[in-house]
């Protein structure tokens, strides 16, 4: 029936189920699952800058992380997935989000590990360092500086504590879930002649395992060597033990 209140020609289309387009984790999420005899483990790519509150214009590559937060979430929690392989090859960004991201892959318990492709900048390093296990390609990098910021900013000393204060955040994060010291991060962050055109050091493969900020240099198969071996590993310990039964007075 035509509907009086639109123009001829500008009836309302309904869309069905069978329109509706199906949902493709690679494409949508840069995501994907894979089903061995050793687990079920569901890969996820963190790329690009980390997107916070403030929207990125459309040619940057971002992660979103409203939508990797409820994923996270959901994956824990999850029968089916048995452990979590992170893909990493970031570029900096929000520091809030970033942080929020990496405390949640810290607490999952299901095992976890991250491998950096390409480079690891800024709040990449926390993201890294976050899961179970790390492991670093060999012709990767990570960045490691100051916080900073752009734009408009209110000149008094309470903005000083404020970026002082937030600093010790990921500083207290990243010592927390690997191997560096507080005393040599600050130094890797403070360097003055490692970077051209700015405050801090950029580590290799061989360099960030060396210093203790990452695991191992390893690829992708020894990144799910890891994995599936921390799968291993939490299902012989979720397996009751056998032996005889507490002695008692039986009733």
């Amino acid at each position: 029936m035509h509907d009086p209140s639109k123009p001829n020609g500008q009836e309302e289309q309904k869309t069905t189920p069978e329109q509706t387009p199906p949902f493709q984790p690679i494409v949508d999420m840069g995501a994907a699952t894979t089903r061995t005899a050793r687990g079920t483990v569901y890969c996820l790519t963190i790329i690009g800058q980390i997107e916070g509150h403030s929207l990125l214009p459309n040619t940057v590559k971002t992660t979103k992380y409203e939508h990797i937060l409820p994923l996270l979430a959901a994956l824990d929690e999850s029968g089916e997935i048995d452990g979590v392989l992170l893909l990493l090859n970031t570029c900096g960004g929000d520091v809030e989000a970033g942080l929020a991201i990496a405390e949640l892959i810290a607490g999952m318990k299901k095992p976890t590990v991250s491998l950096v492709l390409g480079g690891g900048h800024s709040i990449g390093v926390p993201l890294a360092v976050a899961p179970k296990r790390s492991l670093i390609a060999p012709s990767a990098s990570m960045t490691i500086h100051p916080i900073r910021t752009n734009g408009t900013l209110i000149a008094a000393p309470q903005t000083y504590h404020y970026f002082d204060r937030l600093q010790e955040r990921i500083v207290r994060f990243v010592t927390k879930n690997s191997g560096i010291s507080e005393e040599r991060l600050l130094a890797r962050m403070f360097a003055a002649e490692d970077m051209a055109a700015d405050v801090g050091s950029i580590l290799y493969g061989e360099e960030a395992v060396a210093d203790g900020l990452i695991d191992r240099v390893g690829t992708l198969a020894d990144a799910y060597e890891e994995l599936y071996a921390l799968i291993a590993a939490q299902r012989a310990a979720a397996k009751p033990r056998r032996g005889r039964p507490p002695r008692g007075k039986s009733k």
